[in-house]
């Protein structure tokens, strides 16, 4: 039988997990486009000697059941995809996504990850890429010699080039959505990758069919609430003290039973 000692002791990691939860959060409340993540907890598996319905008597069923529980885990941590505040910045090459989606860079090793971060730079060679130097999927080059650049809501990227009336199309930023984006794996920097939870990407023109829209010199801020975040830090705080104070009275009940009986 599984004793108060081993359930309270899953109690303890289940909420070790939380706070560390919580404490990644807390720590990522000013990085651009970051999403807070949430844990679930699941009932472990239940020591049931007793069935509800089973027969009492001749004629007689058992109106409840005995059952008793092993304690809890962690089954997951679910990523909350909320918007995130949008913060002006008035710099050309800072983008925002109004909606769902996310960017579409190219990594090192040539596979596709996805960002919200939309704090782009121009390489040496006028391509837009991220912080870390990450080209666009699509390719965005703006050509030498831009005075201007303009970014419209569908994503077409445009750039006045001195001595030309009319603005030159350097390329189109387009969104990608995912049917679950909470199923993308999170690998730090900003990134996520597909996930077979996540579903195919679904790449588009930015403000049509369900895709977010682009605005232009501005960024997403972190959706976590410092508030709600420190709130969930004490609850789970007391109840992790709660669940110290089992272990210590098991403890002391399985000492007296040791010395005197």
């Amino acid at each position: 039988m599984t004793s108060a000692l081993q359930i309270a002791r899953s109690g303890l990691d289940a909420l070790d997990q939380r706070m560390r939860t919580i404490s990644n959060n807390l720590a990522n409340v000013n990085t651009t486009g970051f999403k807070r993540d949430r844990a679930a907890f699941v009932t472990l598996m239940y020591q049931d000697p007793r069935q509800a319905g089973a027969p009492s008597g001749a004629d007689s069923q058992y109106a409840t059941g005995l059952g008793t529980g092993t304690g809890v885990r962690v089954n997951g941590t679910e990523r909350i995809h909320t918007q995130g505040t949008l913060v002006q910045t008035e710099n050309a090459l800072d983008v925002a996504i109004e909606g769902a989606g996310f960017f579409a860079v190219t990594q090192a090793d040539g596979s596709i990850a996805y960002t919200r971060d939309g704090s782009f730079k121009l390489s040496a060679t006028g391509e837009m890429v991220t912080s870390a130097g990450l080209r666009l999927a699509q390719g965005v080059t703006i050509p030498e010699g831009a005075q201007a650049i303009t970014i419209a809501p569908d994503g077409i990227v445009s750039a006045t080039i001195q001595g030309q009336a009319v603005p030159v199309e350097a390329g189109q930023l387009q969104v990608t959505r995912f049917l679950n984006p909470a199923g993308l794996e999170p690998r730090g920097d900003n990134l996520y990758a597909e996930t077979a939870a996540s579903g195919a990407p679904q790449t588009g023109i930015a403000g049509v069919d369900g895709a977010g829209s682009i605005r232009q010199g501005a960024l997403e801020g972190s959706n976590v609430s410092t508030v709600q975040e420190l709130v969930d830090m004490i609850e789970t705080q007391r109840a992790y003290e709660v669940n110290a104070k089992v272990i210590n009275a098991a403890d002391e009940m399985a000492q007296y039973v040791t010395q005197n009986v």
